[in-house]
């Protein structure tokens, strides 16, 4: 079998859009006939699906299963898949370094040596140790093969961690008379509630309300973090409304965060300051860092 690590299927992810179980803009058809005809594989065969069913599950099992040579081949059909769509748009591409990145991971596949350059990255200022970062990244991504009870107790642990490598004083979830708090972590002199959602759909308004209310409850300065992996409903956001104490990121904030080497501090004092001039309490990372 190909040696395909978690982090490197974590950057398989990134490269070919697989959140949400979907690959780059392929339909269930189109996908099978991507494989029938590039690859001469039937990726509609059962024994792909025992890691679920949808494209990003096949694929995954599918690339973790295969010889190095066909899984090789099958990352190079997928990038130049990839490359057609992106020139056709005529858009820039968002993930930094994407085909060198590849190009280590294909030769690595290949059993070429690759320079570890891994490990000779700096921290930048404000960053945790690379070691740090690095690791969060791998635990990260081996969270998508949980099942969805553990995985949300295991996200939220996740994420005290990730507060506690920027020294942001987390704290793990309590319980109140009457409600669940996923954690708390300080910003500055601030104190923020922690809600947390790993879940298949989008999260909405009622749960945007919940959390607002609980945050609302508490002292006057206390604010709130809402983190939910798969993000928000277009009318849950628009429902919700302007200036409330609450900023919000999804699960594309912290893979771009991780991949662009952006600080957790600096994303979140720059998602509050937006709240803070905008009204808005959701920005994504894109348009926070241009």
């Amino acid at each position: 079998m190909a040696d395909i690590r978690t982090k490197d299927m974590m950057l398989i992810d990134d490269l070919f859009d697989m959140a949400g179980g979907y690959v780059l803009n392929f339909s269930d058809r189109t996908f099978s006939i991507f494989f029938a005809e590039e690859l001469d594989i039937d990726i509609d065969d059962a024994k792909y699906a025992q890691g679920g069913t949808s494209k990003g599950k096949r694929l995954r099992y599918f690339l973790r299963t295969a010889d190095a040579p066909t899984a090789v081949r099958t990352l190079k059909a997928l990038w130049e898949h990839r490359e057609t769509l992106r020139e056709r748009s005529n858009q820039p591409d968002p993930l930094p370094r994407a085909k060198l990145r590849l190009d280590e991971l294909l030769a690595r596949l290949q059993g070429h040596i690759v320079p570890p350059q891994a490990a000779q990255v700096q921290s930048k200022p404000g960053q945790p140790p690379h070691a740090i970062i690095q690791q969060l990244l791998v635990d990260h991504m081996a969270l998508q093969e949980l099942a969805p009870q553990p995985r949300g107790f295991a996200f939220e642990k996740f994420l005290k961690r990730l507060f506690e490598a920027y020294g942001l004083e987390a704290r793990e979830a309590f319980k109140l008379r009457g409600e669940q708090i996923d954690g708390s972590f300080q910003l500055g002199n601030e104190t923020y509630l922690l809600e947390a959602k790993w879940q298949n759909e989008p999260s909405g308004i009622g749960e945007l309300h919940t959390f607002h209310g609980k945050v609302e409850q508490k002292a006057a300065w206390t604010r709130g973090l809402f983190i939910s992996t798969n993000g928000f409903s277009p009318d849950g956001l628009a429902a919700f409304g302007r200036g409330k104490r609450v900023v919000c990121m999804d699960g594309y904030d912290l893979y771009q965060m991780f991949n662009r080497s952006i600080s957790l501090i600096e994303l979140l004092e720059r998602k509050v300051r937006h709240a803070a001039e905008t009204g808005t309490f959701f920005a994504r990372i894109d348009d926070l860092f241009v």
